[in-house]
């Protein structure tokens, strides 16, 4: 009688045999493993010569006195389970607790956060899972969130950030505008307290028109005071370089300033805003006061930018009258006689785009040229009555008529602006060497 052969890697086990322990010693991994002697078959005990699961059981029929009798034959010691032991694979970790986290780290929606936090830790405990750290960590950056939230909507907080960050993104606000734009304000009246504007197109009515920004440094606000000592020294220096043509800023034109508060700087507000406007807080202005390279012809650019270094220099009058303080009188008078003589040549040797213009633009040279003469001779006075005697026939000539006819000419403004009336001239003439508007020759 043959033997049938064990189990092994070519031929499958019978199903209905329980799996065999093995042996704790190494052994050949490609041998089967080795089985009980004393195991019986599947349909209970075999011959003495019967084929049993490893072979003919060499005790015969009966089994091993030491092992109790299992009903139907089966393997009186544990089965081994099947498959692998999931030792190594890891829990998988909540996704309701990354979420949790996400939420407390960005501080939004501080009470969602919160709720998800609480959640998380449920579903951990009960599940297994993992991502309790995350959890705990979104739950309580998210309660400090709703804490600060809470405080902030009790103290009114949330509204003041609310507004700043409208006025902040938004193109209206005072501290959007830029070098050129008119606007509008809300309200009856134009006053420091702005914020909200509305621009419109300068050439129709409107409040104010910016003519320069003036950008500020540092990180703290440096305060109200500062601000404003800024605000009046660089305004009113830069408005001749936006409005070269100072006849064109009549009476009811005034300066004013926007400047930034302690609040608004901690919103990103760094300039100083220069505006043009009505004197009068309910008055509008009309058209735009640009005159620049951008705005300007060429002639009309070479005319104003010579009268703008004649202004410079008759802005700089002594305070003391010649009487007074004679040496530092004559020292200006002869600054001026030389500002005016070059200004008079630079307008002599330009080339004129319109024929109309020479003539005009000649006639005023020549009176420059005479003024400039006697501005020399006051310089040389030795008293103040012939200083005085020079200083009043050269201020003649500012102002006068070939001036006017020149403006006309060039297509500038031709109404002579008005200056103070304890003027230290002694001229015929409007003009006065110590205008804050400075005076055109």
């Amino acid at each position: 009688m043959s033997i049938p052969p064990p189990p092994g890697p070519h031929q499958p086990q019978d199903p209905y045999q329980p799996p065999q322990p093995q042996s704790p010693y190494p052994q050949d991994p490609f041998a089967p493993p080795p089985q009980d002697p004393y195991a019986q078959g599947p349909y209970g005990p075999q011959g003495p010569m019967g084929p049993g699961p490893m072979g003919p059981g060499p005790m015969g029929p009966y089994p091993h006195p030491s092992y109790p009798q299992a009903p139907y034959g089966a393997v009186p010691y544990p089965v081994w389970g099947q498959g692998y032991s999931p030792y190594s694979r890891p829990s998988p970790v909540n996704g309701v607790a990354i979420a949790a986290l996400v939420l407390g780290l960005l501080c939004f929606l501080p009470g969602v956060g919160l709720l998800l936090g609480i959640i998380a830790l449920v579903q951990i405990r009960k599940r297994g899972e993992r991502g309790k750290a995350m959890a705990v960590v979104g739950t309580v950056l998210s309660s400090v969130g709703l804490a600060v939230w809470v405080l902030a909507l009790s103290t009114g907080g949330a509204s003041d950030f609310w507004d700043g960050f409208k006025e902040g993104a938004s193109g209206n606000s005072s501290f959007a505008l830029a070098k050129g734009d008119c606007f509008d304000v809300p309200g009856e009246t134009f006053d420091e307290d702005v914020y909200d504007v509305d621009e419109v197109d300068c050439s129709g009515e409107h409040d104010a028109e910016v003519f320069a920004t003036v950008p500020l440094t540092g990180d703290s606000f440096p305060g109200d005071d500062h601000v404003t000592d800024v605000a009046d020294d660089k305004c009113y220096t830069l408005q001749d370089a936006y409005a070269m043509d100072p006849w064109a800023l009549t009476d009811e034109v005034d300066i004013y300033y926007l400047t930034p508060t302690a609040d608004s700087w901690s919103w990103g507000d760094r300039e100083i805003t220069c505006v043009f406007a009505n004197v009068d807080e309910k008055g509008t202005l009309t058209g735009s006061l640009r005159a620049d390279a951008s705005t300007l012809d060429p002639d009309q650019f070479a005319f104003l930018k010579a009268m703008a270094a004649v202004d410079d220099v008759l802005f700089e009058e002594p305070e003391e009258y010649a009487e007074e303080d004679l040496a530092s009188n004559r020292t200006w008078a002869g600054d001026t006689g030389e500002v005016t003589g070059n200004q008079a040549d630079q307008l002599g040797s330009h080339l004129w785009e319109e024929p109309d213009r020479e003539a005009p633009l000649a006639a005023l040279v020549k009176d420059m040229r005479t003024a400039s003469k006697e501005w020399a001779a006051a310089a040389k006075a030795a008293d103040a009555d012939g200083f005085y005697e020079h200083y009043d026939k050269a201020y003649k000539y500012v102002d006068g008529a070939t001036t006017v006819t020149a403006r006309k000419a060039l297509g500038l403004a031709t109404t002579v602006p008005t200056y103070d009336e304890d003027s230290d001239s002694g001229s015929d003439g409007t003009g006065g060497g110590d205008s804050d508007s400075g005076l055109d020759v």
